[in-house]
């Protein structure tokens, strides 16, 4: 078994279909029917039903398409770290993050990496919950900042942002910090919320905030970015709940109310996966 039939069974599996595979990889399609065909002789095991109609993984190939997914992406990492160290450099620490942590969080650890750690470089992208998730535990990034209920399987997680939650309301809105006691007070307006595509957990925390205090919000709009929410709420189009530490970086038309007296609060935490083999991590997680 060589590389190439890890390559070619991998683009067999994502397109399920011999000529598209053969047109990706410009072979041909006998070809490569052979090489495939070489693999699972090898393996001793089928990979993939095929008829004249269509391609289907077998049980075999599903778990092999995963562990090859892994093995070429942790390639394509090595050989980005040897760029950089060629280039005098420890490593590339790749980033996920949600946006509620660009505000204080990461910059204070790209300080500290700036300082501490000046020959590794970062990648950074702004990633929901799940997509992080799925790309740590392929080697894709190889650290996220996250608000989950619990670490997923595989993975470590630690807390590095302990918050309160805030509601959101337009600037010029009649009701003031000091008349404000409880939620219940905005129980008639419209919401904009963080989507559950954001975080499924967070989104569960908001609309228990609500029914504790006796409603059901009124969600009219949802997104996954700050300022597109703090943006409707500016233009009165609803009010919001969010983490309080949100309220840094925005100079908008907005007010931010801290809810009291409730039992909810969020954090953002920090998710690696424990085998990743990026020197550029562990070297970082000491800084966090």
């Amino acid at each position: 078994m060589e590389l190439r039939h890890l390559l070619y069974f991998q683009a067999v599996a994502e397109e399920l279909n011999f000529r598209k595979a053969a047109d990706r990889l410009f072979i041909s399609q006998p070809g490569l029917s052979r090489q495939i065909k070489q693999l699972e002789q090898e393996l001793e095991v089928q990979l993939l039903d095929r008829n004249r109609k269509k391609v289907q993984l077998t049980t075999a190939g599903l778990y092999l398409l995963e562990e090859v997914d892994f093995l070429i992406n942790h390639l394509e990492t090595v050989k980005v770290q040897l760029k950089e160290i060629e280039a005098g450099k420890l490593g590339e620490l790749r980033i996920g993050f949600l946006g509620s942590a660009a505000n204080h969080i990461l910059p204070s650890l790209l300080a500290k990496i700036n300082v501490h750690e000046s020959g590794i470089s970062t990648s950074l992208e702004e990633l929901s919950n799940g997509v992080q998730v799925e790309l740590i535990q392929k080697d894709k990034i190889d650290l996220g900042f996250v608000r989950l209920e619990s670490a997923p399987e595989g993975l470590e997680m630690k807390s590095v942002l302990r918050d309160t939650f805030s509601i959101v309301i337009p600037e010029e809105h009649p009701i003031q910090s000091q008349d404000f006691q409880s939620i219940d007070q905005f129980s008639k307006e419209s919401f904009i919320l963080f989507s559950s595509d954001y975080s499924q957990y967070y989104y569960d925390q908001i609309i228990g905030i609500c029914r504790d205090a006796g409603f059901f919000p009124t969600i009219r709009h949802k997104s996954v970015h700050a300022l597109t929410i703090f943006r409707l709420v500016e233009q009165g189009m609803g009010v919001a709940i969010v983490p309080s530490s949100l309220k840094e970086g925005y100079k908008l038309k907005v007010r931010f109310l801290e809810i009291p007296n409730i039992r909810q609060y969020t954090e953002l935490s920090v998710i690696w996966k424990p085998d990743n083999r990026n020197p550029a991590l562990s070297r970082v997680l000491k800084l966090i």
